[in-house]
């Protein structure tokens, strides 16, 4: 036992076995008032055995198969770390293909010709006795088909033989887990980790999800490509199924691992030590969570409580412990133990009977001075048992103080809002219990603040000029008020030139120098007010161009009057070069705490050789100084001697204090550390205080070192703490902190939100309302409420249908908010919870909810069949979003002529039960385009289109035929444009029999740009029609001779009676070429011309392409479909004001294709 303290020190260094002092430990500290003991300390030595001797036949495997090379070391203690190494000790090279397992064994999703080798060594090391195990080499050789027909005969008799599996590609399957179904178990607060292997032919991708749910963000990490799925700390919302999968590019196969989390036991509620006085009532209080609920059981100074002397006054309840009426001498510690079958807790509790009368701990008399309208606290810390009850008087004890402007802390302190001069005077505070009364006295003053009244004013003066900056200041008169001057927030310059009245600043002959920013600031020991305004300087007249240059570096630094904080440094200034020195620099080097690196000290004016420096303790200076003009720095002068200051308590302490909690039952004070420079000397460490703040009155410390934080455990959930950081070194304390309020961890809230409505809108919008959770239950800081609803069904099926859950969240300020884009006449359910810092609280019940009819979406497919020649079957699905109840379907559709022009539109209303219709008396060989939507009650849903052909009356002409040879894909050539085609392909035997016959496709070729040009543009045409009408001016001209001679020209009676189409006269618009009119229709549509018969003659040229714009060469592509394109459409407008999606297709006749 170590002296003069509780260590145990267990020395082995004699030749003691170690064998001998393994086992369970416990420390038990014992006084007067009672026994504390510890937690059981476990001391086992570590072991590493040797690997056991074994011989390992070569691994011949067939490339491409999968392959596991087993590691299974030796047990040790604890576990050893696994890796794989050749010979050479370089790691075997892993990817997604080769990965080695959690359990040490290497595995190979596939082999390839380049893993055959000797030398795959499995090594385990033992990190506590820092020692390397091998396991013996293994040889794998990879060999392809035509190789194993060589190589079976040599190695099948004395080797293991694993090259029966395929070498093609395969299915992904899993190596590990190779069960069908696996689960897993994980303590609270540990790490997770899930692996999954699969082999397959390509390597498969491993992919994770979890089932219901998603994965901690910040906690969640993937390890082994993918292969290994790592959670830590984890909490019991990561229990669940999580799948893997694995995919190449011929399957994809899943593994469903279900995982449990059980919890060790943790703190919910510490016991604590618990002061009574005699008589009094109180209640040690020890609450554990865990997974399964852990036992508790009690102790009293180490003793089972049920062993323990019979107390009266105690009664033991589960988890609680309470005192009624308790007497002296009772005084006891009490350990409290929660356990279950994972772990244990183990926490002591003084419970200390006493009874002292009251004292106030505040020095009395005394002052405490506020500036007018800031706070006042006046303190008044008390001790006694029972606890005093504090009260405050002002001036006399005539009434209690009360009322809004004051506030009474628990801890005694009398708190006033917003000090006024009417509230300056004696105050009593009185400290009262059972035992006694104690009182104490302080006194308040409040002070004018302090004002400027006038305050500097902006200047530009010309060089050589003197300036005034006036600082007019208001104060309360009993303050010694200080007024200060700065110039850019640093010293005035050391010179006579600046002088410093009461009220103002003056400046005598200005030079460039004195441009800046100047300060005036009036302190006084409560407050302090400031004011600023600028310089500048200009010239009175131009000066001539000078050659300006950086001054040369300060000569020979000397250090004299040296003393423990201060020492004085004088230098030589070298040359200006033109340019006055503006300031010098100087600058130090810490050799004891950062040896070469240079900071920045301080500044003087560049007329000054002197400075007197501040020095911190504990640090060994260098100085050198450099010079600074117009143009720039200079080098820096050659460093002075060394100078090393004495070491000293700190001056200052940590800065940014900082107190939260990061779990529900824990306080993080953390703090900026002090620096080498800072620390002020050798031993540096910090004192961490904290209290429980309106009810400790006492602090907890502990003095920790090289640590910027510290964790206060066994704290109640999110109460305000007082904490405080002090820094100490080896020659004492650092300055009194300054006090810090934060709050201990946030825990999940208790209570949900309750009188839940919903309130539907309308068929895609629902408002929901809630009364908040009480303050208390939420257990830290609200942040909000979130909504879960989710969708179950719609209500035209009668199976339910769940859908994905979803979440919305509103502000801790909101009891009502929407829920957008709901499904129409579908059944929600929903639930309520209020969230704070550390997670959600409870579900309210869970409310259902039905939303009303909506109109239909769109139906699922239109799709046609059979087309025939005056009818087509039209066949379609119901929409897959009905909203509502369908009531029917209709169908509009008309036809489309090869100009893309619509006909007449007929409407069809079609029952809501029926799934096809068929069309009669359609025209044949005619485009149609058809419109199609379901409806409801509300209203008709949105519209799909789709067209089609009849086919044309032609007789049955015989199959062409092309012969394949064992191709999958044709290009059939020679076909004429405009034509539409049936194909079918054909398997055929080898005597010529039909052994397999494929459905039949209707193929369109497009009707191609005519090469035929307009006519009336070719040569020989305008020849024709100037003979002809030369020959009718011959005519007439002979006609007009025989008339003037009175004769009658004869033909002129047989044009009368039968004129000549040729000689008639045309107009351009009666002319149309490449047109056509259906012959059934006797309407004719816009630009077309019927003649009187009612036929129109066709030739060739009727399917031209002129009217579709380019034409594109048809041909099919490897799967058989038909790639021609159209391009340069002309647009039509529908009924439905849609565009066509297909070029019309011309009228011609039908072959067919074997």
């Amino acid at each position: 036992m170590k002296p003069h303290s509780g260590t145990l020190i267990i020395d082995i260094s004699g030749g003691q076995k170690a064998e001998a002092y393994e086992g369970v430990y416990q420390c038990t500290a014992r006084n007067k008032h009672g026994t504390a003991v510890s937690n059981n300390i476990v001391i086992r030595q570590s072991r590493s055995p040797l690997w056991s001797k074994e011989k390992i036949d070569p691994f011949i495997v067939q490339e491409g198969a999968s392959l596991v090379l087993p590691c299974r070391p030796p047990a040790g203690l604890p576990p050893p770390i696994i890796f794989w190494m050749d010979m050479s000790f370089q790691r075997i090279p892993q990817s997604r293909r080769v990965s080695q397992a959690l359990n040490g064994d290497l595995y190979f999703s596939n082999v390839i010709l380049d893993d055959s080798r000797n030398d795959y060594i499995c090594y385990a090391r033992f990190p506590h006795t820092q020692t390397i195990q091998q396991k013996q080499p293994i040889t794998v050789r990879v060999i392809n088909m035509d190789a194993i027909n060589e190589t079976m005969a040599a190695f099948l008799n004395d080797t293991d033989f694993f090259s029966d599996g395929p070498s093609e590609e395969r299915r992904p399957m899993f190596l590990v887990p190779s069960e069908t179904g696996s689960t897993k178990m994980v303590l609270r607060g540990q790490v997770l980790e899930l692996e999954c292997i699969a082999e397959g032919l390509p390597t498969p991708e491993i992919s994770w999800s979890k089932v219901s749910g998603e994965f901690p963000s910040k906690r969640t990490t993937f390890h082994n490509f993918h292969k290994t799925l790592r959670i830590t700390d984890v909490s019991e919302a990561d229990a669940g199924e999580y799948r893997c999968t694995a995919k190449n590019r011929l399957a994809s196969v899943h593994h469903i691992i279900g995982v449990t989390v059980k919890a060790a036991p943790y703190w919910i509620t510490a016991p604590r030590n618990l002061v009574l006085a005699p008589s009094e009532t109180g209640v040690l209080t020890c609450r554990a969570g865990g997974n399964p609920k852990p036992t508790i059981t009690w102790s009293m100074n180490g003793i089972p409580i049920e062993n323990s002397p019979k107390d009266p006054s105690r009664k033991v309840e589960d988890d609680t412990i309470i005192f009624t009426d308790v007497r002296t001498g009772s005084s006891a510690v009490y350990q409290c133990n929660a356990s279950n079958e994972y772990g244990y807790l183990l926490s002591n509790a003084f419970v200390n009977v006493l009874a002292e009368p009251p004292r106030v701990l505040t020095p009395s008399d005394k002052v405490y001075q506020v500036i007018m309208n800031k706070p006042a606290l006046l303190d008044c810390a008390s001790f006694g048992s029972p606890i005093p009850r504090i009260t405050w008087f002002k001036d006399t004890r005539s009434s209690v103080l009360e009322g809004d402007s004051y506030v009474f802390h628990q801890n005694g302190t009398l708190e006033i809002h917003v000090a006024q001069t009417t509230n300056s005077g004696k105050y009593t505070c009185v400290a009262t219990n059972s035992l006694g009364i104690s009182e104490n006295h302080v006194y308040l003053e409040v002070k004018e603040p302090t004002r400027i009244l006038r305050q500097p004013e902006y200047w530009v003066v010309q060089r050589n000029r003197d300036v005034v900056f006036e600082c007019k200041v208001k104060h309360d008169p009993s303050l010694t008020p200080t007024m200060i001057w700065l110039k850019d927030n640093g010293e005035l310059p050391d010179d006579e030139r600046f002088v410093v009245d009461s009220d103002s600043l003056t400046i005598i002959d200005v030079t460039e120098n004195d441009e800046g920013t100047y300060t005036c600031i009036m302190n006084t020991t409560l407050d302090q007010d400031s004011a600023s305004a600028s310089l500048t300087v200009v010239e009175a007249t131009p000066t001539p161009a000078i050659i300006y240059e950086q001054p040369d570096a300060p000569t020979d630094l000397e250090l004299t009057d040296q003393r423990d904080r201060s020492v004085q440094l004088t230098w030589i200034p070298g040359d200006e070069h033109n340019s006055p020195i503006k300031k010098f620099l100087i600058q130090y080097e810490d050799a004891l705490h950062q040896p070469g690196i240079w900071h920045n000290l301080t500044e003087v004016p560049g007329i000054k050789t002197t400075a007197h420096l501040k020095l911190s303790p504990y640090v060994q200076y260098t100085f050198r100084v450099l010079a600074l003009n117009n143009v720039g720095y200079s080098q820096p002068s050659y460093p002075s001697r060394s100078y090393k200051t004495k070491a000293a308590a700190p001056d200052e302490n940590p800065s940014e204090v900082e107190a939260m909690g990061t779990h529900h039952d824990n306080l993080v004070i953390s703090w900026k550390p002090l620096t080498g420079l800072q620390s002020n000397g050798p031993g540096l460490q910090y004192k961490v205080m904290w209290k429980q703040m309106d009810v400790e009155n006492q602090w907890a410390s502990v003095t920790v070192a090289n640590v910027s934080k510290f964790v206060v455990s066994g704290t109640p959930t999110f109460v305000p703490y007082e904490v405080k950081v002090q820094a100490l070194n080896d020659y004492g304390s650092g300055p009194e902190p300054k006090v810090v309020v934060g709050y201990s961890g946030e825990d999940f809230p208790l209570a949900a939100p309750n009188n839940v409505q919903v309130f539907v809108q309308n068929s895609t919008l629902a408002e929901i309302h809630w009364m908040p959770v009480p303050p208390n239950s939420v257990r830290g800081r609200l942040k909000g409420y979130r909504v879960y609803y989710m969708k179950q069904r719609d209500q035209h099926k009668h199976n339910g249908h769940h859908t994905e859950q979803q979440v919305l969240n509103f502000s801790a300020n909101k009891t009502h908010g929407k829920l957008p884009g709901l499904h129409p006449y579908s059944s929600y359910k929903l639930n309520v919870r209020v969230f704070n810092n550390r997670g959600e609280g409870p579900p309210s019940p869970t409310l259902q909810f039905e939303t009303p009819e909506g109109v239909p979406g769109p139906p699922a497919f239109l799709k046609v069949t059979n087309p025939n020649l005056d009818s087509l079957t039209l066949e379609w699905g119901p929409p897959n979003e009905h909203n509502g109840k369908l009531t029917g379907y209709t169908l509009k559709y008309q036809p489309v002529n090869n100009t893309n022009e619509l006909g007449p539109l007929e409407e069809l209303a079609l029952a809501a039960n029926e799934t096809s219709v068929t069309l009669p008396n359609l025209k044949y060989s005619t485009r149609y385009k058809f419109y199609f939507n379901a409806k409801t009650l509300i209203g008709p849903g949105p519209s799909i289109t789709e067209e089609a052909i009849t086919v044309m009356d032609e007789g049955q002409e015989d199959w062409k035929k092309e012969l394949v040879n064992g191709s999958q894909s044709h290009v059939l050539k020679g076909l004429k444009e405009g034509l539409a085609y049936k194909v079918r392909v054909v398997a055929m035997g080898h005597a010529d029999q039909t052994v397999h016959r494929s459905e039949e496709l209707l193929v369109t070729v497009p009707a191609m740009a005519s090469r035929q040009v307009d006519i009336a543009t070719q040569g020989w045409f305008i020849g024709l029609m100037c003979a002809i009408a030369l020959l009718i001016l011959v005519l007439l001209i002979v006609c007009f001779i025989k008339r003037n001679k009175g004769g009658k020209y004869p033909v002129k009676e047989k044009e009368d009676a039968h004129a000549d189409p040729e000689s008639q006269p045309m107009k351009d618009d009666d002319v149309t070429f490449g047109e056509y009119s259906d012959s059934e229709d006797h309407k004719p549509l816009k630009g077309s011309r019927t003649p009187s018969n009612g036929t129109v003659k066709r030739d060739e040229s009727d399917d031209s392409l002129v009217d579709y714009g380019e034409g594109g060469d048809g041909q099919f592509n490897e799967d058989g479909s038909f790639i021609g394109q159209y391009s340069g459409k002309k647009e039509r407008d529908t009924a439905e004001g849609h565009e066509s999606s297909e070029a019309p297709s011309p009228v011609n006749a039908m072959n067919s294709f074997v």
